[in-house]
């Protein structure tokens, strides 16, 4: 029998012990494997094997590293994991606590994006002060994604349902491919210039990260930046992340959210829109019975402020006394002055002067009828009227003695 040692370790010591000579022997380490048995746990934590022809090993990723990796693992894909070698000590069980991942043989895109993200981080372009507000009542959105791409029929049957009422302006372009992104840029600059909306939907389905490197160019990049109108990106799945999601002003995690983020439920904006009557219509009555009020109290002080009624009576008819008198005499003055005018037109009358014995004898000549006023006018023979001061007469003179 083997010697009994002074120290007897328990197992939990013993493997406690053996991780810790794993982690400092090891470190972290790059492994590459075909993913098993994968299960994502509603903690948000992965748990999968990786094997290869040879062995397989225990893996888990926890949630906060596994929102990093910009795609969901499934059973079957090949990846390449950074990780620190352990034992799980309840179980025994030699495992992989996973840092990072990337798909098998995708080293150098993954490289190529952390590169640039990390360059247009240092520039600004994922900074939130930046980014522009999403209107909340857009009257037109527009969508920028390929038209054959199944993330289109998706968007459009989501706005459908939330905002039958706004219109939608689609911008066709390719998403995907090598000429993907100057297309996309294409797409941006054209509803900048015609400005027919107020928000654009860049979006596109799930794939692999070649499916989706085109979101990950910087000339895009920038592109969605300097844009005047605000950009809401909702490509691939839950899980990708691109580029494109850091810089637009709101990131979604698939196509129908991006949809949702951008277009208000018509249902909800109309009970919104009740609940504003409402409460409109509560606040004009408050407003009317207060105005009513403060007019009662007007009317109150109004009635305090009149003067008595009997004395406006006797003011009134002692009024009406005064203007009666006062157009008596005015009405006595004017009808002397009549009579005096009258009498100095009687003075002046023709009439008068006949009916004293006098007379007028007219002659009639080249001016008409004139009154003689001199004995020279008056000629034998010719024919004059006289008139009295009770009739007129025609006579001849035969003869006329100066």
């Amino acid at each position: 029998m083997p010697e009994i040692p002074q120290e007897i370790l328990s197992v939990g010591d013993l493997n406690r012990a053996i991780a810790n000579s794993l982690q400092d022997q090891f470190g972290s380490v790059w492994v590459s494997g075909e993913i098993s048995n994968f299960k994502a746990y509603d903690s948000g934590h992965w748990y999968f094997s990786l094997k290869d022809e040879e062995g397989q090993i225990r893996c888990v990723m926890f949630r906060g590293k596994n929102a990093q990796v910009g795609f969901m693992p499934q059973s079957g894909d090949l990846v390449e994991v950074g990780a620190s070698l352990g034992l799980y000590v309840p179980r025994g069980d030699v495992q992989l606590t996973v840092q990072a991942m990337r798909r098998a043989g995708m080293g150098g895109l993954y490289e190529a994006f952390l590169k640039l993200k990390a360059k247009l981080l240092n520039a600004g372009l994922f900074d939130s002060e930046r980014k522009r507000p999403i209107p909340s009542h857009p009257r037109a959105i527009g969508i920028v994604t390929s038209p054959q791409a199944a993330a289109l029929k998706d968007v459009l049957s989501t706005l459908a349902r939330r905002a039958p009422h706004i219109p939608i302006v689609v911008y066709p372009t390719l998403v995907q491919g090598p000429d993907a992104p100057a297309g996309i840029i294409a797409a941006i600059d054209s509803a900048n210039r015609e400005a027919a909306v107020d928000v654009l939907l860049l979006v596109r389905g799930g794939g692999s990260i070649e499916d989706l490197w085109a979101f990950n160019n910087e000339q895009l990049a920038y592109a969605i930046a300097d844009s005047c109108l605000p950009i809401v990106c909702g490509v691939g799945h839950e899980t990708d992340t691109t580029i494109a999601d850091y810089v637009a002003d709101l990131r979604s995690p698939t196509p129908t959210g991006a949809a949702e983020m951008a277009a208000p439920r018509r249902d909800q904006l109309l009970a919104e829109l009740g609940s504003l009557q409402q409460s409109l219509s509560q606040k004009i009555q408050q407003r009317m019975e207060r105005e009513a009020q403060t007019l009662d109290q007007f009317a109150l002080r109004l009635s305090h402020a009149l003067p008595n009624p009997d004395r406006m009576r006797e003011q009134i008819q002692n009024l009406k006394q005064r203007l009666g008198q006062s157009w008596r005499v005015r009405t006595q003055s004017w009808q002397r002055h009549q009579g005096h005018l009258h009498a100095q037109l009687e003075a002046l009358n023709p009439q008068r002067t006949l009916e004293r014995g006098y007379a007028v004898i007219l002659q009639s000549g080249e001016h008409g009828v004139n009154a003689v006023r001199k004995p020279a006018q008056l000629s034998p023979h010719h024919h004059y009227a006289v008139h009295l001061a009770d009739g007129s007469v025609e006579i001849t003179l035969a003869e006329v003695k100066r």
